[in-house]
């Protein structure tokens, strides 16, 4: 018993002979890698045309270092390295933002670093501040270092965390999005998916004025944990669709490893609000406190800063089409929170947001057209010139609550 091999005649060997050829001459020609690129900019170095762009002049982004297959249209790893090479000689080091592919780390000497997350989404801000220490790191150990970040695409995610570190260093970040978008793109969309630039704004409103830092860097204060009790999602202005389906999901924390999966905690559909609908016998009110500086934290245990908000419905849902979905028990959310809107119950994605629970400063989340991510055609056609996405959570501390009893009894009857 074995494995049996079989000749191959003439007629074989020819075809795979026109096979490596065929492979060989696609991965030396630009023209499927330049179609792939579309608009990000590109770099002809030593006769290699690659996608990849200098940020600044320590800062290098750039698509996916391929191999095989995949090398037709993105960057040959082999070209990559060889131009790394030429231009940096053991001065470089490589940062992979990609969880759905990698490569052996020795193809560049070792030094490379995995910092996944998600395609089209966004990172944990604890994964954004080790990977801008790291980069800091390492440019900071010799002035010839330079770094090369890169996704898939090299440009979404790579984006995100460029801009992360280029803020780390001192530049506000409508300033760090401004920048890679001229220095990456050729029409000026560098980062475009509107939740990976809040998320750079997120990074921003973290940072503090270095204290005790001789170095000058920022300190970075992370938020801590914050759940939010989201009470009801709803779509106003919609056309031609009574009910659309949702999926809410929250990144799920791994022991010892960086990459945060997104794990499902609801899957449910908004339907349209009919005219007379209501949802209790009186107006819901709650409260909402705002956080502050330790000086305001003080003030609150005497006087707390609140912001009173009503939960009713309003005369102005009825003059468009309104779905609504209210939780019959509130949904408990912590952290990265992603929700996802479906044309079907399975399937048929038409937009989606990423936030996170710790800069919801009031109740209520408003999110226009602008504001979701990767908006179709289908979402496109469904949502009115008046569109926008709200989701309500209830009071932003609950040891405040102050609700009267007879809102209890509404609460009770959701």
């Amino acid at each position: 018993m074995g494995l049996k091999v079989s000749k191959q005649g003439p007629g074989q060997d020819e075809e795979l002979t026109i096979q490596h050829h065929l492979i060989n001459y696609i991965s030396t020609s630009c023209y499927i890698r330049n179609m792939v690129s579309k608009q990000r900019r590109r770099m002809l170095v030593a006769g290699y045309d690659l996608d990849m762009s200098y940020i600044t002049d320590r800062v290098l982004a750039m698509s996916f270092p391929a191999e095989r297959m995949r090398a037709m249209f993105r960057n040959p790893l082999w070209q990559v390295k060889s131009v790394l090479d030429m231009t940096h000689q053991g001065h470089y080091k490589i940062y992979n933002l990609c969880i759905e592919e990698t490569y052996d780390p020795s193809n560049f000497d070792g030094r490379v670093e995995l910092y996944p997350f998600d395609d089209n989404h966004v990172p944990p801000l604890q994964l954004i501040k080790i990977f801008c220490e790291s980069v800091h790191s390492w440019l900071s150990s010799d002035p010839k270092n330079i770094v090369a970040v890169h996704c898939m695409a090299g440009k979404g995610r790579t984006g995100l965390m460029v801009c992360a570190y280029l803020v780390y260093t001192g530049m506000t970040g409508d300033a760090a999005l401004q920048l890679y978008a001229d220095r990456r793109t050729t029409n000026n969309e560098g980062v475009s998916i509107p939740s990976q630039r809040r998320y750079v704004g997120y990074w921003e409103s973290i940072l503090s004025p270095p204290g005790g830092n001789t170095d000058g860097l920022p300190d970075v204060n992370l938020p801590e944990p914050c759940s939010r009790e989201l009470w009801r999602i709803r779509l106003y202005d919609m056309v031609n669709v009574d009910t659309v389906f949702f999926v809410v999901s929250e990144m799920q924390e791994i022991p010892n490893q960086l990459y945060r999966p997104s794990v499902e905690v609801l899957r449910s559909s908004c339907r349209q609000v009919k005219k007379g609908y209501q949802r209790g016998s009186s107006p819901r009110y709650y409260l909402s406190f705002i956080g502050g500086d330790e000086e305001e934290k003080e003030l609150e245990l005497k006087e707390p800063n609140r912001v009173v908000q009503m939960d009713t419905e309003n005369a102005i849902i009825y003059q468009k089409t309104c779905l609504d979905h209210h939780f019959v028990q509130p949904l408990r959310v912590t952290g990265d929170v992603r929700v996802i809107f479906y044309e079907k119950m399975f399937g048929g994605r038409l937009f989606y947001c990423c936030f996170n629970t710790a800069f919801i400063r009031s109740s209520l989340l408003q999110l226009t057209m602008g504001e979701l991510d990767k908006v179709g055609k289908k979402g496109r056609s469904i949502c009115g010139p008046d569109f926008c996405l709200e989701l309500l959570f209830g009071p932003a501390n609950a040891k405040h609550s102050l609700r009267s009893s007879s809102d209890e009894d509404v609460a009770s009857n959701d």
